[in-house]
């Protein structure tokens, strides 16, 4: 008789509106990759699992480590709480640092996230070349693994500057302790990995929402070329994407988020982290984590509309700082789309009314489940990439087109920067008001090397005035507040203590 078995390490289901279930076998004395993955059905299968830890990553942390580590966001103390050292060590970058490793939960996790997507796209890429089936699908789901083995190797970069070097599936223990890699060989990863997918993916038309497509593919090597200011490759590929015509700036700001059932993988999208309201384990939560708290369930559901709404406490994430708000343009209608008010009456702050990133709050069937998809990619950062690229080249005017684009939408004026050096800061600002709260910030700050002036500034600001960064009056920030301020993450201790070569 034929059992149903989750593979839970290696195979669980990926996207929402996927329609592979989980795979009925008949039970073997040994099931290894090698014996199950031969059909199109079972590397599907796979595949999907390479998706499945983007959801932990863009729920759980992804804004702790980039959004919240910049001068977009802080956190909303709660004295009454006392302090979640580890979220508040990324924002006031004060994590423990000790022979270039950390004991950071957080960073510990965001990394062993991306090595489990590596993992699983190792043992894809490892045997489908081997297996018999249709060739144009087998090119699509070999170029998906590879797509997803280099973002996470993309976010292990620019995380870490360096990472271990698995290019094959771990078969025992000792194979798991793989030498350290260099910032070059992850480069050289990633963009052999990107060039290889971009050929074999479907474009957004052909594609199963939600996977990889050719234009994600060319999206995020653009990114890693944005970051080598190679920027005649960033002009080629956001050129290509833009001729494909198969995206396009949503005509209104607010609908280029996803609510929680619908408007999902749109024309804007690029690619999108699928989540699912409901109880399937598929569902998100992000926007309760961005949240004031206390808050009471009559003040929460003014938000949600749930009909189970619960008081929330703790300390809230993800605090919208006052300087960004201060920094819209008159006009801007990002603005209102981004940044809501609300009045949490129970908590110890006396200014009571707390700004949250209304761009994330959508209406939702139950407390702490919704369905909303998290956007890693959007169109207007291609043509932001394109922008910059041009300008960086010296061709400013051939660039203000495609920057005056994004600024037309969000109802600006197109811009008056005529200078190379003018519209390199003009461009760093559209970037900031378009892309915030997206986990996009830092990333920004470390790659123009402005995060140490930046995130001092930020410090000095808070140690000056913390009431008005949320904190009640009479407190004041810890004292090794804004004394680790370094361009990359120590490495994770407790990795370090399982491979001598991560140092």
């Amino acid at each position: 008789m034929k059992n149903k078995i989750i593979l839970s390490c290696l195979l669980a289901i990926g996207l929402s509106g996927c329609t592979a279930e989980f795979l009925e076998i008949t039970p073997e004395t040994s099931l290894s990759s090698v014996t199950f993955f031969k059909t199109e059905a079972d590397f599907t299968q796979a595949v999907n699992a390479c998706y499945v830890p983007l959801r932990t990553i863009y729920n759980d942390r992804s804004y702790l480590l980039s959004e919240m580590h910049s001068d977009n966001t802080y956190y909303f103390r709660n004295t009454a709480f006392g302090a979640t050292e580890q979220q508040e060590d990324l924002a006031d970058f004060s994590i423990p640092v000790s022979n270039g490793l950390t004991t950071n939960t957080h960073v510990l996790n965001q990394y062993r996230q991306d090595y489990l997507i590596i993992a699983r796209a190792n043992q894809i890429l490892d045997l489908i070349d081997k297996a018999d089936f249709d060739a144009a699908a087998k090119g699509n789901l070999k170029g998906q693994a590879q797509f997803m083995r280099a973002f996470a190797y993309f976010e292990i970069y620019r995380y870490f500057n360096k990472g271990p070097l698995q290019l094959t599936a771990v078969a025992n223990r000792e194979q798991a302790a793989a030498k350290l890699g260099t910032a070059a060989d992850l480069e050289k990863i990633i963009i052999g990995d990107l060039t290889a997918a971009a050929a074999t993916l479907k474009s957004k038309s052909t594609q199963e929402p939600g996977r990889a497509t050719s234009a994600a593919a060319k999206t995020l090597l653009a990114n890693m070329y944005l970051i080598q200011k190679n920027w005649a490759a960033v002009e080629k590929l956001c050129k290509e994407i833009i001729a494909e015509g198969q995206h396009s700036l949503m005509p209104n700001y607010n609908d280029a988020f996803t609510t929680s059932t619908g408007n999902k993988n749109n024309a804007e999208s690029i690619f999108q982290v699928q989540y699912q309201e409901g109880a399937n384990g598929f569902q998100g939560s992000f926007m309760y984590n961005f949240l004031p708290r206390p808050m009471s369930a009559s003040e929460l559901v003014t938000l949600s509309q749930t009909s189970n709404p619960q008081p929330q406490t703790g300390e809230g994430n993800n605090a919208p700082m006052p300087e960004l708000i201060a920094a819209y343009e008159p006009g801007d209608l990002r603005k209102d789309a981004s940044i809501g008010y609300i009045t949490c009456a129970s908590t110890l702050w006396e200014a009571k009314t707390y700004p949250y990133i209304k761009k994330f709050v959508r209406p939702h069937s139950l407390n702490g489940n919704h369905g909303m998809n998290w956007p890693i990619f959007r169109y207007s950062e291609v043509l932001l990439f394109l922008a910059e690229a041009l300008n960086e080249q010296g061709k400013t005017a051939e660039a203000a087109p495609f920057m005056n684009q994004v600024r037309k939408r969000a109802g600006l004026a197109e811009t008056t920067a005529t200078t190379q050096a003018d519209f390199r800061t003009a461009l760093m600002k559209e970037r900031r008001m378009e892309l915030a709260f997206e986990n996009k910030r830092w990333h920004d700050l470390t790659r123009t090397d402005t995060f140490k002036e930046v995130i001092t500034a930020k410090g000095n600001r808070i140690k000056a005035d913390p009431f008005a960064h949320y904190y009640q009056r009479g407190f004041t920030l810890r004292s090794n507040s804004f004394t680790v301020i370094e361009k990359y993450y120590p490495m994770p201790a407790d990795e370090a203590a399982l491979n001598p070569n991560i140092k």
